[in-house]
């Protein structure tokens, strides 16, 4: 589902940049490990792309504590099942073009993207960007989703973590948090009757036979 979710940002991402003449492929946008480092014999990411990286992964803790049921008043039903894990995500996008001004260039257009379009729902996104490198298996696929995208700024000692993390070379790059994505298995655990009524009109018999 996160790989999904990312693929629908990027497709939409790449759209945008063709439609408006910014980026032709084969240097359009993509997904990619930074840590693995830039192109060569290794594989690794290649040059000259904008790059949307994962770099960290937080849950939402104020939805914790959802209820384990989902009520069904018209079958008069309730479903029991963990409810979803909602996950928020620090996501890098930098630019690895090996001319340091092409690589300003296309991250200020990626930046507009993102001003221009921050919230991504299957109403706001193109069907195709939705089914362009979904995953194969249905249940690594999003149904429902409202991807929100925020500006993130990190201190500096922050950005010298995360670039000795990936490998010590800095791009020139953006940080976003993502948020919220709800990761949930398709598959109820119980599922049982609603309580409709409750009985008050309680009589003690006396004991007969006696």
């Amino acid at each position: 589902m996160i790989s999904h979710a990312l693929s629908i940002v990027v497709n939409e991402l790449n759209k945008h940049l063709a439609a408006y003449g910014l980026v032709t492929p084969p240097n359009e946008a993509k997904l990619g490990n930074l840590a693995e480092g830039l192109g060569g014999q290794n594989g690794g990411v290649p040059r000259d792309r904008l790059i949307l990286s994962v770099v960290n992964i937080t849950e939402e803790t104020t939805l914790k504590n959802l209820p384990h049921y989902v009520r069904n008043d018209i079958k008069l039903t309730a479903t029991y099942e963990n409810p979803p894990v909602f996950l928020n995500f620090q996501i890098l996008v930098a630019a690895t073009h090996s001319d340091y001004i092409n690589a300003l260039l296309i991250l200020s257009r990626g930046i507009r993207f993102f001003q221009a379009q921050n919230v991504f729902t299957p109403e706001s996104v193109a069907p195709e960007s939705i089914s362009q490198n979904a995953p194969t298996n249905a249940l690594d696929q999003l149904e429902r989703f409202k991807l929100i995208f925020d500006l993130y700024s990190p201190s500096l000692e922050e950005v010298n973590h995360l670039w000795g993390t990936l490998g010590g070379k800095q791009y020139p790059f953006v940080l976003y948090r993502l948020r919220m994505l709800d990761l949930k298995f398709k598959a109820a655990h119980t599922e049982s009757g609603l309580i409709t009524d409750i009985a008050t009109d309680f009589y003690h018999h006396q004991p007969t036979g006696q």
